[in-house]
């Protein structure tokens, strides 16, 4: 979904892993060597264990509140020290010109998506691949959602600062990739590179709204992160029409690949400034840890799980891009590719289990975590939600475009009421929460069933003939349960975990929301290419036979028949005929979404004890 707005972790809260031969439950990842020891636990939500340990403190005033216990002692790393020491420096002044920089980034992230969305159909076309418009996001949206459990230990061990550079370095270089690609295989890894760095951008940011707000007021926080979202829309239409009409959509890139660095680098000098300041107070304290080149390799690579994630990426990438590719073989299931990528992909995912069970000396997954009812059924809230938006979100463009023959600017204003909409709705829902604190009825008695009505309303809308302004009607409520869901599906996972494990909880939401998706994707490529063709070929005129190919691969061939005239008609016709069969899909993967909600504790944020310190 376009709107997520997900808070990252606390700073100052390792990520919380399971390492062998350890005590059970245990959490924090090994600490350097040579760092210093401090104690203390972090204040938490409906505790399990007081004395458990968790994120420790510079000191008692370090904005830890109650719920101490000295006797815990805990080694930091650098990131950790770093970021815990930052927050005792930050000023009013530079806090509230971190927020408006922050407001700036996610201003521009939000363009840059946009643009790059829309361009995607005109990319894919330009190759003669309309068809694979899905398929180059999966690989893309899985690493996304996967890199941000490492990543949140990238910021522990380095730093903020350094991460956050890191983060805005790969998004600008999977623009530039994206500029010069000359292929759509080039375009698919300019795609990782760009969505890994976004999610990541947007992750080490949300660290900051996670660490300075109060708990009642952190949904409202996370609705104005997202607001540049209500003024983008409106501009990135017209702004994609003119560049693809002028100079195309490389340039259109390129532009962006300039912009991204020039506004993300005051908020990444704002960061280092304080981290700086910091260390020249003395407040972090760092001995050498005494590894040469080869062991510090062998170390960073077990902390992060290399082998971990490079099988579960692989083996999921595979499994998945299965179903995307299986048309594309003269043998569709049959062919020895594709049996080949599910059987290969299936062991991968499996032997993947076994790694972490048996031999993962730190485990990639915190599975300790996944022991409250309300934090596994919000990831099979969030899994279901995204695997059905992606179902009938995917060709919806495509749709506008063709059947209700709409322009660059009109089509990406129809397809953006959704975000216009969620990102407005999300600030009452802030408001609501702030006031109210409970989560649960808001999802299961508004948020789910007006989403549900919305998908379930175009299965007879959206075909040919029908006006227009019934999809903008089912849009719309699509977007106010949308709003309604995002807040609550971060809200309860931070609401029911122990501080120390916030960051865990809410990268494995990010990682699950990712895969939903790409699963999402997967079905809808798989059942565009199964069936939109096939319906092309029976209602395709005999006179436009011959250009069967080129009508199924290329959005502007489609576009480029009259209204009216026999060839549009059959065009216009098996779009419709294909959406219905998705828009059904996805209705029925609604109910999962819906029965998850029920089973959620009936929290109440306002009753949630919060850390000391500045904060909004």
């Amino acid at each position: 979904m376009k709107f997520r707005g997900i808070v990252g972790p606390r700073v100052g809260s390792q990520v919380p892993v399971v390492r062998k031969n350890s005590a059970a439950h245990s959490t924090g990842t090994d600490a350097e060597a040579g760092v210093a020891k401090t104690s203390g636990t972090a204040a938490v939500a409906k505790p399990k264990s007081p004395s458990s340990p968790g994120s420790a403190s510079l000191n008692e005033k370090n904005g830890v509140g109650a719920g101490q216990n000295a006797g815990e002692a805990k080694e930091l790393q650098y990131g950790v020290q770093l970021a815990e020491a930052t927050l005792k420096v930050w000023t009013k002044n530079h806090l509230i010109a971190a927020y408006v920089l922050m407001w700036l980034v996610n201003f521009v992230q939000a363009f840059t998506s946009g643009t790059s969305g829309t361009f995607t159909v005109y990319v894919t076309s330009n190759f003669q691949a309309h068809s694979l418009t899905a398929t180059t996001s999966i690989l893309a949206t899985l690493m996304a959602g996967l890199i941000k459990l490492p990543f949140a230990k990238v910021l522990d061990i380095l730093g903020r600062p350094q991460g956050f550079v890191l983060a805005f370095s790969s998004m600008t270089l999977g623009l530039i990739m994206m500029a010069a690609c000359q292929n759509v295989y080039t375009y698919c890894a300019a795609q990782v590179f760009y969505q890994m760095g976004y999610n990541c951008t947007d992750f080490t940011v949300s660290i900051f709204i996670a660490d300075t707000s109060q708990l009642k007021n952190r949904a409202f926080m996370v609705a104005y992160a997202s607001s540049p979202w209500l003024i983008t829309v409106w501009a990135y239409g017209p702004a994609s029409e003119r560049m693809l009409d002028s100079f195309g959509f490389r340039w259109g890139f390129g532009i962006w690949a300039i912009i991204v660095p020039v506004v993300c680098s005051p908020l990444a000098a704002l960061f280092w400034y304080n981290a700086r300041k910091a260390e020249k107070m003395g407040l972090i304290h760092v001995t050498p840890h005494g590894r040469g080149v080869v062991k510090n390799i062998i170390y960073y690579a077990k902390e992060f799980d290399v082998i971990g994630l490079l099988t579960l990426t692989t083996g999921l990438a595979l499994f998945l891009l299965a179903f995307s590719l299986y048309p594309n073989q003269s043998d569709t299931w049959r062919s020895p590719l594709i049996v080949c990528f599910l059987v290969i992909g299936g062991l991968l995912v499996i032997a993947f289990g076994f790694w972490e069970k048996y031999l993962a000396p730190v485990t990639f997954i915190p599975w300790h975590l996944l022991g409250n009812r309300t934090v596994i059924f919000t990831y099979t809230m969030v899994a279901s939600l995204y695997m059905a938006w992606y179902i009938w979100d995917s060709y919806f463009y495509s749709f506008n475009v063709v059947v209700f023959n709409q322009s660059i600017t009109h089509a990406t204003y129809i397809g953006n009421i959704y975000t216009v909409g969620s990102c407005f709705w999300a600030l009452l829902v802030g408001v609501v929460i702030h006031y109210w604190g409970r989560l649960r009825p808001l999802a299961s008695y508004f948020g789910v069933p007006l989403t549900i009505l919305g998908v379930g309303l175009m299965i007879h809308f959206r075909q040919p003939d029908v006006n227009i302004g019934f999809i903008v009607m089912c849009q719309i409520f699509v977007a106010f349960g949308g709003g309604t869901l995002v807040i609550c599906e971060q809200m309860t996972v931070m609401a029911v975990s122990e501080h120390q494990n916030i960051p865990a909880v809410l990268a494995v939401e990010g990682l699950v929301a990712s895969v939903g998706g790409a699963v999402g994707l997967s079905i809808a490529s798989a059942m565009w290419q199964g069936i939109f063709p096939a319906k092309l070929a029976k209602n395709m005129p005999a006179s436009a036979q011959s250009d069967l190919v080129s009508i199924y691969g290329d959005i502007t061939v489609q576009s480029s028949y009259p209204l009216g005239s026999e060839t549009r008609n059959a065009i216009n016709r098996s779009y419709g005929e294909t959406q219905k069969l998705m828009l059904i899909a996805a209705t029925c993967l609604y109910s999962i979404t819906w029965g998850s909600t029920f089973l959620w504790e009936n929290i109440n944020v306002k009753e949630i004890k919060q850390f000391d310190g500045l904060m909004f």
